[in-house]
């Protein structure tokens, strides 16, 4: 690989980057970066940039790509694919699969199956053996093959006596647990956000406060257990955003991650039936929304994570109620982001570089990419300003499950480079 990208804008606020110049990349290895002119060969690819940046890898610590278990809906090559497409050169896959990532054997199955690929995936393995909220899991024996953090993602740890367990036995290594946080009697057979409007199309409601309790709850057993690590996944109501916030304040060590369907799609969308806005947690309100945003812009919320979960078209094709809760994401996340965040003025360009690209890794203490000289090259290469109109046909990911088909998003992401490889996205 020899590409040379022209007059390409550098941005990447972890080294306090932001300059127009030419990076030449040979072999995977950052060869030079220069605001003159740099004399190529004619095997080198010359990418006229101007209208591109280049920042740190995106890096996506949630997302499911269902091998094993359940290939039908996707697997470790076509999720990869679609991450790359979507601009992502690390990712994290959660560990509700068939079998259940609560054992050395399947981590290792899994590093199999993903390595030598352009996207880096790493694993969350389950809090609880086959994530049933009972029987901790080897989490040292799990971490000592690579697992990066524990998560019955899925479902929730609702009893307890077993979280406070798992916060000790974490202690010792300081490992991170993160919630799916849900009152799972509070939200048995919902379909969409508990509000006037479900009582309308009578759907049955999940509450705002089943969240809100379970974060409440776990935030209390982390400070009460000596200040554990604790992320909240896909946090999604006021509430709850008003909780961390709180707790932040105490110093507590707490985080969290928001969808970008949770910054950018109100509830009010499911009057239309359509099963590809059913997801767990749901849409909530347009005051919800903007605690989202409000929450991103004072960093309440660290990161940005899609949830990205695929189903198959027969799975989704059916009555609103009986469909599955989830949707792809990994090929709209950046655009939604740009769309909804920066071109609103709500973020700025690095601030969506820190929330994509960097505080993941950090948090889950994995060294962020650096745009220098003799570095491998782990780069997304994108234009900010790029209209288009999705078309679900166009996602890699093997289920096309959006609920964004057809919508105009402005933000593209056009190279994916990581590990030697280079991949031209197309959406």
């Amino acid at each position: 690989m020899k590409i040379l990208f022209k007059n390409i804008r550098l941005l990447n606020p972890e080294q306090n980057l932001d300059k127009i110049a030419n990076l030449l990349i040979i072999d995977g290895i950052i060869s030079k970066i220069s605001e003159t002119d740099i004399q190529v060969d004619n095997e080198t690819e010359v990418v006229n940039a101007e209208n591109l940046i280049a920042s740190p890898g995106l890096f996506d610590m949630h997302v499911h790509f269902r091998e094993p278990g359940y290939e039908y809906k996707e697997t470790i090559e076509s999720g990869c694919k679609s991450a790359a497409n979507g601009g992502f050169t690390g990712v994290v896959v959660m560990p509700n699969t068939n079998p259940t990532i609560d054992k050395p054997e399947v981590v290792e199955y899994i590093k199999q199956k993903a390595k030598d690929n352009l996207v880096e995936l790493l694993q969350a393995a389950a809090i609880t053996q086959n994530r049933e909220g009972k029987q901790l899991s080897p989490m040292y024996e799990l971490a000592d093959h690579g697992v990066v953090y524990f998560t019955d993602d899925g479902t929730s740890v609702t009893d307890s006596n077993v979280m406070r367990r798992a916060f000790e036995y974490a202690s010792a290594k300081d490992f991170m647990l993160a919630q799916h946080a849900e009152d799972h009697k509070l939200t048995e057979n919902f379909s969409a956000n508990e509000s006037e409007l479900t009582g309308k199309l009578g759907l049955k409601g999940y509450p705002n406060v089943a969240e809100e309790i379970i974060v409440a709850r776990d935030i209390m057993l982390a400070e009460f257990l000596g200040n554990r690590r604790y992320h909240v996944s896909h946090i999604s109501t006021r509430g709850a955003v008003r909780i961390v916030r709180a707790a932040k304040a105490r110093g507590t060590r707490v985080t969290c991650e928001v969808t970008p369907h949770h910054f950018s799609l109100p509830d009010d969308l499911v009057a239309s039936y359509n099963s590809d806005l059913k997801m767990n947690p749901p849409l909530r309100t347009n005051d919800d929304i903007d605690a989202m945003i409000d929450a991103l812009k004072d960093g309440t919320i660290d990161c940005i994570a899609t949830d990205h979960a695929p189903h198959s078209l027969h799975e989704k094709n059916v009555e609103f109620e009986k469909a599955p809760c989830g949707i792809v994401g990994l090929e709209t996340s950046l655009a939604v982001s740009l769309t909804y965040l920066y071109h609103q003025n709500h973020l700025t360009l690095n601030q969506i570089i820190e929330k994509m690209a960097i505080n993941p890794r950090k948090l889950l203490r994995i060294e962020v990419p650096s745009i220098s000289e003799g570095n491998s090259a782990n780069l997304t290469i994108f234009n900010p300003n790029e209209e288009w109109s999705v078309n679900k046909e166009k996602l890699m990911t093997k289920s096309k499950n959006t609920p964004y088909n057809k919508y105009q998003l402005k933000g593209k992401p056009y190279f994916t480079i990581n590990n030697n490889k280079i991949h031209k996205c197309v959406l």
